[in-house]
Formats: C-alpha cells, sequence, structure tokens
C-alpha cells in the first residue's frame, strides 16, 4: 500500500485532516459547514506537502539509487558523470552520491583495465613477431646445415655467420625488455654521479663516427654549446638514452646529407639536452605511439634497417625513471627534435645532503 509517494501522501494527508477536524468538532460554535472547508483545506495542503516532500526527498533518491545499483550490476556505467550540485544534507542525497562517487572509480577501473587488456593482446601479437623472426631466421640456416650443407665449407661459414647475426638480434630484443622490465619495476636502482654532458654526448657521435662517415652524416654541436656542463644522473643509462636517439637519427636520415645538432641549455636547476636532426621526420599521427614498445611507423623500412623496435621506449622509461620525460617535434620531410632535461650537476662528487 505504501510502495508509492501518493499511497503515503494520501495516507498522512487523511490522517493530518481527521485528527484536525475532530478537534474542531468539539469547539463549541463551530459549525458543520466550517469542519468540511477546515477538512478539505487540511486534507489539500496536507496531501501536497507530503507528496512533495516524499516524492522527491525520499522515493526520488530511493528509486535514483535502485537505478544507478541496477545499471551497477549490468557493469553499465554509463550514467556517470560529472556532478556539480550543492551539498545537501539529506542522507539519501549523500548515499546517492556516494554511489555515484564508487561507480565513477569504478568506470575508471574497468576503462584502464581495458586499454591493458587492448595493450597486452597487441604487445603479445608484437613480441611474438619479433621473436619468431630471429628464431625462425636461425632454424632455417641452421636445418639446412644439417640436411648436408655442413659439408660445403663456403656455405657453412656464410650460414653459421647468418645464424648468429639472428641470435644476436634475438639476444638484444631480450636485453632491450629486460631493461624496460627492471627499470619499470625498480631493480635496477639509479647510479647518480656527476659528469659532463657534453663529453658524454661526444663519446656517443664516437661511436657512431665510422658510420656517419659512410653515410655522409655529420654529427655535430651548435656553434653555442656549452663544453663544460655537469649534471647529475646515471651516466649509464644516460649514454643510453643518447645513443638511441642518435641510432635513430641516423637510420632515418633522408638521401642528401644529413646532420645531427646537439644543444645543451642551462636553466636555474636543470640542463635541457636537445637533438636535432634534418631527417625523414615523423607525421603528426604517429608522434603520440612512438614510444610504445614494438611501434613502428613503417614496419617494412623499419625491420630492413634492424633494432628491435624497442629503443625509444627505453629512453621514456629511463626518463621517467630520473623524473624527467621526453619531448618530440617533428614535421614529416623536415627533420625531428628530441629534447630533455636533467638535474644540474657540479663538477666533482657530491650528495644530495651535501
Amino acid at each position: 500500500m505504501l510502495s508509492n509517494s501518493k499511497s503515503v501522501a494520501l495516507l498522512i494527508a487523511a490522517a493530518v485532516s481527521i485528527i484536525t477536524t475532530s478537534f474542531l468538532s468539539l469547539v463549541n460554535g463551530v459549525p458543520a459547514g466550517g469542519l468540511i472547508v477546515v477538512f478539505v483545506l487540511s486534507f489539500s495542503s496536507t496531501y501536497i506537502l507530503t507528496y512533495f516532500t516524499v516524492d522527491v526527498f525520499i522515493f526520488g533518491q530511493i528509486e535514483k539509487i535502485n537505478n544507478r545499483i541496477t545499471r551497477m550490476k549490468a557493469e553499465d556505467f554509463s550514467f556517470v558523470e560529472e556532478d556539480n550540485k550543492a551539498a545537501s544534507g539529506n542522507p539519501l542525497t549523500k548515499i546517492n552520491r556516494e554511489i555515484l562517487t564508487y561507480a565513477r572509480t569504478k568506470q575508471q577501473e574497468i576503462d584502464e583495465l581495458r586499454k591493458a587488456e587492448s595493450f597486452r593482446r597487441e604487445f603479445i601479437a608484437d613480441i611474438s613477431h619479433e621473436l619468431k623472426t630471429p628464431i625462425f631466421a636461425a632454424q632455417g640456416f641452421v636445418h639446412t646445415l644439417l640436411d648436408g650443407a655442413v659439408k660445403d665449407k663456403n656455405v657453412r661459414n656464410k650460414f653459421l655467420k647468418k645464424a648468429a647475426k639472428s641470435l644476436d638480434g634475438l639476444d638484444r630484443i631480450v636485453q632491450d625488455l629486460l631493461t624496460i622490465s627492471q627499470v619499470e619495476t625498480g631493480v635496477i636502482k639509479m647510479e647518480l654521479e656527476n659528469f659532463n654532458i657534453n663529453e658524454l654526448i661526444q663519446e656517443v657521435y664516437d661511436q657512431f663516427e665510422g658510420k656517419a662517415e659512410k653515410k655522409d652524416i655529420e654529427l655535430k654541436f651548435d656553434d653555442f654549446c656549452p663544453t663544460d656542463l655537469y649534471v647529475f644522473a646515471d651516466r649509464h643509462k644516460i649514454f643510453q638514452v643518447i645513443l638511441n636517439l642518435v641510432s635513430n637519427s641516423i637510420k632515418y636520415r633522408k638521401e642528401e646529407q644529413t646532420f645531427v645538432i646537439a644543444s645543451l641549455v642551462e636553466h636555474e636547476r636543470e640542463v635541457e639536452v636537445i637533438l636535432k636532426d634534418n631527417g625523414i621526420g615523423i607525421s603528426e599521427k604517429h608522434i603520440a605511439r612512438i614510444f610504445e614498445r614494438f611501434y613502428r611507423i613503417d614496419k617494412s623500412r623499419s625491420r630492413e634497417k634492424g633494432g628491435t623496435g624497442l629503443g625509444l621506449s627505453i629512453v621514456k622509461h629511463i626518463l621517467e625513471a630520473h623524473q624527467s620525460h621526453i619531448m618530440v617535434q617533428s614535421k614529416q620531410n623536415q627533420g625531428s627534435e628530441f629534447s630533455f632535461k636533467l638535474q644540474k650537476g657540479r663538477p666533482y662528487n657530491w650528495s644530495r645532503e651535501g
């Protein structure tokens, strides 16, 4: 009977009207017509007030709660939206808002799980393909030798070198994956020290000197780059960051003369490292994804040039471990610019406490 606001309002209005009319009937001199008017006014005003109060503040809120719980059971969180209403003392309204907050949190968790699941499927597909390529290549060379080619010395040496090259590529993929995993989980701790960042970049340039000369690539510093600028970071890992960035600039060069320019900008507490090239560049639609594992802009061309597809992902994770992040500006056929900041250091060893 009391399953809705109308029933409750009718019952309360009737009770209030009867009690009010009965009380007035005990007073001498009140005519019957007056009692009827009092009954009607009392009933109607009580009904309207009670109906509005019960419907809006009780049954309305209960209905919202029930509706949201039902949709949550069905894993439908589409009702989740920002609630900017003023604070209310109604306990049912507070419960409703608690449910809304809970639902919003669950919706975020579901969205994250969906993204993680999508990433997991994509990652498994990518890593399966990346591992399959060198494994199948090495397997083919070895089986060819076992089938009799091992007796031919020239063929044997040629196939063994190719098999070794494929296995080296497999090892690089595994080592890069281990590096990312260890940095993410904190297994590898940062060995922070003061070092000259200019000298470190020069070491990377020296490592690519032979390859750069063969491909007519100029590795240089800008004209105003300071030569005596120190940072406080993990030297080995920052070397790996710069190595990967310069390596990419060399891989994705233009056919004409290419250059890679390093710049260092000193800020109050940080040193900004900038590496710029005039290579083939990156289109805007790819920039947001180039730091994902195994993501390749041109997969066929990337594999021809070698590499594991993990270089930029390693760069991202190493810099995040330094509380920094990598920035990129690039236009197709106009080159790319990568930059990041490191804590400024001193030309001698010192601790954070010192």
